[in-house]
């Protein structure tokens, strides 16, 4: 009865005005009873209709040419606010030698004042073999310019003499718990901070002023725009959540804003006073964003075992494990959404440890927690997601990207589940897909392609990468569209093309579920539309 009732809703049985119609498509609906349509209809900002009639009429009418249309695509991980500033800073994602890197930062110092903070990076050194870069690289090229340059995973970063100085970061400076600064033989800091002690710098560089911040959330929404992002999950702070708010009626696409795991009660205070909201479809707020590790390539992810490249290592916890499991505890009895980092074995591990003790007041999968990453499993851990009702939130540009050297830092056998989509997904867990920008491009076709083929950058896996992981493109669209709007709630109106669902809805140049893999990531958006409005059109 009810596959009845859906089927005679979708084929407008119970017709009503029209808005928009799209025709001639080939509609992935999201929805396994009504998986394909040729049409639809779009009422206000909602599907109406699948398979229109052809004698139905709208003031706008939308000829697809056959195209794939696939629900809007949500990023279930992104840092949309520093991913703006990054489209405005250096730019190392793709310097492939010392010299590049170097060169490029002395060409944005020229163009700023004396005394501007020289900030973005993204760099990668496994670009030119491994080696870390160093503030003597750099200190005769920003001779009047502090610099601050992350790498690409966010979890290590450069600073020449300058910012050091500025800091205060010298041989005497104590470490600090969860980060580590990198000396010299000497016992001189090189200028690379590693998590923790990041802080050091990250406080001093000048903070942006609101305007500035504007400006990088409308670049940021039209890049992700371009890669046919209609929501996106942005990881940052309570600031932020502030930003969001006064920005609201201006946003492009959807925004599912996280605060600190640490502003718990300030966000809760903050919900409280405005009795309870958590927004509405265009901005929503409630999740709370933590960590336990570092990340592979700066080989702070915390493992069971020592890093294959660095026998006396592994890796740090930068959350203890109480002070994680109160945070935790007291945010599930406030009502909010739990999202922890984890990359490596032990910090997975650790944060669903914790999430069982917590399951035993709260009961298991109550507040749909989620582990952002979920890099590297142990076997035994991964069933634990299903009983546990965590969301595993992953981001599968990462093992394109990592898989070209990750083996050297954990060997073959660790590798077997790194990146276990296959696994996780035989295990019933839910996966909800993201890219993790700016630490890696925002582009869902990538992304697919990874997921699809575990194919590396350096094209040395044109089997895969620990190919038995691989996933089918079904899954891949999954998980960017069902999968993120399950992990925020919001799977009752977002991640298929159904009537009464938010017309939120890509439109590709060809069609991924019919082109081979490989090809994938060649594919480009056409049409991005949000709320039945086109937000963005390729030129």
């Amino acid at each position: 009865m009810r596959n009845l009732l859906l089927f005679l809703i979708a084929t407008g049985a119970f017709a009503q005005p029209l808005d928009l119609i799209v025709r001639n498509a080939r509609i992935w609906t999201g929805d396994q009873r009504i998986p394909w349509a040729d049409s639809m209809g779009i009422s206000h900002d909602l599907v109406a209709q699948l398979n229109v009639s052809p004698s139905a009429a709208a003031p706008q009418v939308i000829d697809a040419k056959g195209r794939l249309i696939v629900p809007g695509f949500t990023d279930s991980h992104v840092h949309l606010i520093s991913g703006g500033f990054r489209l405005m800073g250096v730019q190392l994602r793709d310097a492939k030698t010392k010299k590049e890197f170097v060169d490029r930062i002395a060409q944005f110092a020229a163009r700023l004042p004396p005394g501007a903070w020289i900030t973005g990076g993204d760099w990668d050194h496994e670009n030119w073999g491994g080696e870390l870069p160093a503030r003597e690289w750099i200190d005769a090229v920003t001779p009047k310019n502090p610099v601050w340059v992350s790498r690409l995973d966010g979890h290590m970063g450069l600073a020449n003499t300058a910012a050091l100085k500025a800091a205060g970061v010298s041989a005497r400076t104590r470490e600090v718990p969860g980060g580590t600064i990198v000396k010299d033989a000497k016992g001189e800091p090189t200028g690379v901070l590693k998590d923790n002690a990041m802080e050091f710098i990250a406080d001093l560089a000048p903070a942006p002023t609101e305007g500035e911040r504007r400006k990088a959330i409308e670049l940021a929404m039209q890049h992700l725009l371009s890669f046919g992002v209609t929501t996106a999950h942005h990881m940052g702070s309570y600031t932020d959540v502030q930003t969001f708010q006064g920005f609201s009626d201006q946003l492009k696409l959807r925004v599912y804003a996280a605060a600190q795991l640490a502003e718990h009660r300030t966000l809760n205070q903050m919900i409280l006073r405005d009795n309870g909201n958590l927004g509405d479809r265009w901005l929503r707020w409630g999740l709370l964003k933590g960590f336990v590790d570092g990340s592979l390539g700066s080989h702070t992810a915390a493992f069971e075992q020592p890093y294959t490249d660095a026998p006396n290592d592994r890796g740090l916890i930068v959350t203890l494990p109480e002070q994680l499991y109160d945070r935790a505890s007291v945010s599930y009895m406030l009502g909010l959404h739990v999202a922890i980092h984890a990359i490596g074995d032990r910090g997975n591990r650790l944060v669903l440890d914790t999430l069982e003790r917590v399951a035993k007041f709260a009961g298991p999968g109550a507040q749909r927690a989620r582990i952002e990453h979920a890099q590297h499993l142990r076997p035994e851990d991964i069933p634990r997601f299903a009983q546990l009702g965590v969301i595993a939130s992953m981001q599968p540009y990462h093992l394109a990207d990592d898989g070209r050297w990750a083996e050297k830092r954990i060997g073959p056998e660790r590798a077997k589940t790194s990146y276990a989509f296959r696994s996780l997904l035989d295990a019933k867990v839910v996966l909800a897909f993201g890219s993790d920008w700016s630490v890696a491009p925002p582009n869902v076709m990538e992304g697919i392609w990874a997921a699809v083929t575990r194919q590396t950058l350096d094209g040395k896996h044109p089997n895969g990468w620990v190919p038995e992981q691989k996933i089918t493109v079904d899954e891949a669209l999954r998980a960017y569209t069902y999968g993120g709007a399950y992990a925020a709630y919001e799977e009752s109106y977002k991640g298929k093309l159904l009537p009464k669902y938010l017309a939120d809805f890509v439109v590709l140049d060809q069609d991924i579920t019919k082109i081979a893999p490989a090809e994938i990531r060649n594919v480009k958006v056409a049409e991005t539309w949000v709320g039945g409005k086109l937000a963005y059109r390729a030129k």
